[in-house]
């Protein structure tokens, strides 16, 4: 039942009685509903191996894997031929043979792309809610035939861009093309078809989107990270970010708030792990600092930490 009341009083807030499988009303007592079943299993288990060794139900349903996750197949290799007697084997192999021809080209697609999407999904350190989303969305592009005379690992790699923004871990270019192999003008193109063809639409990532990630790589404290995100929420303010690209946004909002806090990084080490030029860092730095007036203060620190002494052991 959608939004239960009570028949009686009008009451909503009602309790459940998981033993009687009642729907009481907890204002005048009245049973809305009853003999409700339970969906939760009748065993118990109190260690994983129990948990695995009374479980009578397989995975749930993923995109992840071309059948859904519930296909079978026929056992590979010569280890299955001892499980059946000598006069079945020649069935077995009939029946291994006519398994393969009758696989559609689709699922055959999907097989192969679908092993590439976990490799980059593990290479780029992504969630399961990003790899589910890229299979779902994979999956309805091979339907719809717009991977046909095109690069399946463009394809998958924009997506996985795509994803990635919409759920608020956005990967660079630079990232995607290292994991996949394919140069980032190939990448924008399959993207934009794609976005177009499915109906993606996107907002553009937000520099403070790059901060969490950008400041575990580079080993900063949540301080740090907080002082970043504050001095980018200054900024958007300030429209200093305005046209900027995020993540050279990102990185210098990163080293303000490193040079800030005393765990300073350098411009170099900064652009290594975001992906972007010295140049880039340095520009964005002197927009940031001049607009919200601190370049005082950032200078003054600096000077701080480059003239601090290191204590004698």
């Amino acid at each position: 039942m959608s939004n239960p009341k009570c028949g009686q009083c009008g009451n909503t807030h009602l309790l459940k009685d998981d033993t009687r499988g009642e729907l009481v009303c907890n204002k005048c007592g009245t049973v809305v509903t009853q003999d409700e079943l339970d969906t939760a299993p009748e065993w118990r288990a109190f260690d994983p191996q129990q948990q695995a060794q009374r479980t009578r139900t397989g995975a749930p349903l993923t995109f992840t894997k071309h059948d859904k996750g519930i296909a079978t197949e026929i056992g590979k290799g010569s280890g299955e031929l001892y499980r059946v007697s000598v006069k079945k084997r020649a069935q077995y192999y009939r029946l291994r043979k006519w398994n393969k021809r009758l696989t559609k080209s689709k699922d055959r697609n999907l097989s192969y792309s679908l092993s590439e999407l976990a490799r980059q999904v593990s290479y780029l350190g992504l969630s399961k809610a990003v790899h589910e989303e890229v299979g779902r969305l994979y999956e309805k592009a091979v339907t719809r035939g717009l991977v046909r005379g095109r690069s399946m690992e463009s394809i998958i790699t924009a997506l996985i861009y795509a994803v990635a923004r919409e759920q608020g871990s956005p990967r660079t270019l630079s990232e995607l093309s290292a994991a996949s192999g394919i140069e980032k003008r190939e990448i924008g193109r399959a993207y934009r078809y794609v976005a177009r063809e499915i109906g993606i639409r996107i907002l553009p990532a937000t520099a403070a989107e790059y901060i969490p990630r950008f400041s575990s790589l580079l080993g900063l404290s949540g301080k740090t990270q907080a002082k970043a995100k504050k001095i980018l929420g200054d900024a958007v303010d300030e429209e200093v970010t305005s046209g900027k690209g995020p993540t050279g946004v990102a990185a210098a909002a990163l080293y303000i708030a490193a040079v800030l806090q005393g765990e300073r990084r350098t411009q170099r080490d900064i652009a290594d792990v975001v992906g972007v030029t010295e140049v880039t860092i340095r520009n964005r730095y002197k927009d940031l600092v001049e607009k919200l007036g601190i370049e005082e203060e950032v200078e003054k620190k600096a000077a701080e930490v480059e003239n601090k002494v290191e204590p004698r052991n």
